[in-house]
């Protein structure tokens, strides 16, 4: 009720106001590029390294092999939510938030005859109140301008929210993790000012109608 109506937010916040944003640019002196991107009490540290095109990767599936020439791998530790416990191979989350920050920045990478060489971003969740994933791709598209590569466009993302109550509902800007325990939808928009290149929704009711969707990539955009 208290967002619903009053339009309150739990941290004091505008239903469309964003956390304060602090970015940093070649943050680690030996490396081809990176980028640290915070976000209230999100943090995220995307490192860039080039390779030859000799060392892409080779996807050798069901389907004809093919070489990758972007990867973008995503590392979310126990100590960036203040727990503990043994830290093991990349779990399904951390391979689709990856999966997902590969396709949002993989839309303005260079053509290969513009920049001839292998890519591969690792993001390093240092701290985290939700939106992580988004924070990624900020701290991405950091590292890949401060390490010179040509990208088309900056690529932004964010997390939307939803709360609804059955009769009233209010979309919220830029969720922290309350909002995301408690909330119907974390829908997470990344693009550049001229468009989308990456989209996830993942809701906790049966659906939502076409006038939410609408709003809430407004809000996004906005």
């Amino acid at each position: 009720r208290l967002i619903t109506e009053d339009k309150i937010r739990p941290d004091g916040r505008k239903i469309d106001e964003i956390r304060p944003l602090d970015a940093e640019v070649d943050f680690l002196p030996k490396v081809h590029g990176s980028g640290l991107f915070t976000r209230g009490q999100t943090q995220a540290l995307s490192i860039l390294t080039l390779a030859p095109m000799g060392e892409t990767q080779i996807i050798d599936g069901l389907a004809p092999e093919y070489k990758k020439r972007f990867l973008h791998h995503y590392n979310f530790p126990q100590y960036s939510v203040g727990e503990t416990g043994r830290y093991g191979a990349a779990g399904r989350r951390e391979i689709g938030h990856g999966a997902l920050g590969e396709r949002a920045l993989e839309q303005v990478l260079p053509s290969l005859e513009e920049f001839p060489y292998a890519i591969r971003l690792v993001a390093e969740v240092l701290e985290s109140n939700g939106s992580s994933s988004q924070a990624s791709i900020c701290a991405g598209t950091l590292a890949l301008m401060a390490g010179g590569v040509p990208i088309k466009a900056p690529v932004a993302g964010i997390a939307m929210g939803l709360i609804s109550d059955g009769t009233n509902y209010t979309v919220l800007t830029d969720i922290q993790g309350l909002e995301d325990h408690f909330g119907d939808m974390d829908f997470k928009v990344a693009g550049t000012r001229e468009g989308i290149t990456a989209l996830q929704m993942d809701i906790k009711i049966a659906g939502i109608t076409p006038q939410i969707l609408e709003e809430a990539l407004a809000q996004a955009k906005k």
